[in-house]
């Protein structure tokens, strides 16, 4: 997927914008809408090439995170497991650079798409839920009621996930076409 130069920064924006007004816990919470911040960072990974980009969309995250903790909200965040955070967000960076490099105009690269989102989300999922899981002193761990959690919670995120990635799916989608149809229009 190439993109212009300014492109990558409005997409940055709008990611962040998702990023700031579904992550809960905070002043701009949307109590209706799923969370949106492993999608965001999945989008991230597909759409922005740079690691700053990484970066820039897990420091957001924190200082939401942050601001939650400061005011009490979100008082249970911040413990040695906050740092699995890093590879969680980081694996699912990374299936979207994975998706970016496959991208073609196919069904065969819908398949890949879902095939990079389930991988992306369970690799977070055993990060973030597993780090907490194990570092956060809050659990007397064992294997199996590990297990039974994630088979708990993985869904309801990958749910959420696939469904931003869907819709930033379809969003591309109606780009591409929008813009393949202005070409032939001008071509004529």
């Amino acid at each position: 997927m190439s993109l212009s130069l300014n492109k990558p920064l409005i997409i940055g924006i709008l990611l962040a914008t998702l990023l700031v007004l579904t992550r809960g816990h905070h002043f701009a919470d949307l109590h209706h809408l799923p969370g949106a911040s492993w999608a965001v960072f999945f989008l991230a990974g597909v759409y922005i090439k740079s690691r700053w980009g990484l970066t820039a969309f897990f420091s957001i995250t924190f200082l939401l995170d942050f601001s939650a903790y400061w005011s009490g909200a979100y008082a249970s965040c911040f413990t040695p497991a906050y740092a699995m955070l890093l590879p969680a967000y980081a694996s699912l960076w990374m299936a979207g650079r994975w998706y970016a490099k496959q991208h073609n105009l196919s069904f065969t690269s819908l398949l890949l798409l879902a095939s990079a989102v389930l991988v992306g989300t369970f690799a977070c999922e055993l990060f973030s839920s597993g780090g907490y899981y194990l570092f956060s002193g809050k659990f007397d761990p064992s294997l199996s009621e590990f297990a039974s959690r994630v088979v708990q919670y993985y869904p309801s995120y990958l749910g959420s996930t696939a469904l931003y990635v869907t819709l930033a799916a379809l969003i591309h989608g109606l780009i591409t076409a929008l813009q393949r149809h202005n070409a032939v229009v001008i071509k004529t």
